[in-house]
């Protein structure tokens, strides 16, 4: 584990992993603690549900993983992201979440958002929509995506919006995934 101590409300890493592979996941180990991440996001630290955030898109759902790497190899689930396809062409991102002490680096978030919406956009989508956390709209507007609506969803306020696909070339090796690599290597 990474995690070396708590001061104040910054998480100590004993060392920064100079890669993040992410890429639909593929063994069970990396379903599990994506689960677990997903848990202690939006259970424990947001408090959006309680007990568990499973529901019954999950069982539709194709899961992706950041991993952080070491030595190449994959180490720990610092990320994770769900997609899905609602109806023909129209598919949905949800349940984006990044390790609290990872969210500095590699800009972890933004690869999930690309690989999920280019790997959709290789399987015939034509609409990738994503009901968004009010606070995150900025950063998917970076990354292209336009608001459609405010909404509230689990007492919260969120917007629903839309990938603009041309931003997203099809990506037809999600298994592998991308590659990201730290800011902080010299």
């Amino acid at each position: 584990m990474f995690v070396d101590a708590i001061e104040g409300d910054a998480l100590a890493l004993d060392y920064i992993p100079v890669e993040y592979r992410v890429k639909w996941a593929t063994l069970p180990w990396e379903a599990d603690e994506a689960y677990k991440l997903r848990r202690a996001v939006f259970c424990i630290e947001q408090g959006v549900f309680a007990g568990d955030d499973r529901d019954e898109i999950d069982a539709r759902a194709q899961l992706l993983v950041a991993l952080s790497c070491v030595a190449g190899m994959p180490e720990q689930v610092v990320g994770t992201v769900r997609i899905h396809e609602n109806e023909p062409g129209v598919w949905f991102g949800s349940r984006l979440a990044v390790h609290a002490a990872f969210r500095s680096h590699a800009k972890i978030g933004a690869t999930l958002i690309r690989l999920a919406v280019s790997s959709a956009h290789a399987q015939s989508c034509e609409t990738f929509l994503a009901h968004v956390q009010a606070q995150n709209v900025a950063l998917f507007q970076r990354l292209n995506w336009t608001s459609l609506r405010e909404e509230t969803l689990f007492g919260r306020p969120h917007h629903l919006m839309r990938a603009q696909l041309d931003a997203y070339p099809p990506c037809v090796t999600p298994q592998s995934g991308f590659v990201a690599l730290s800011r902080r290597v010299s």
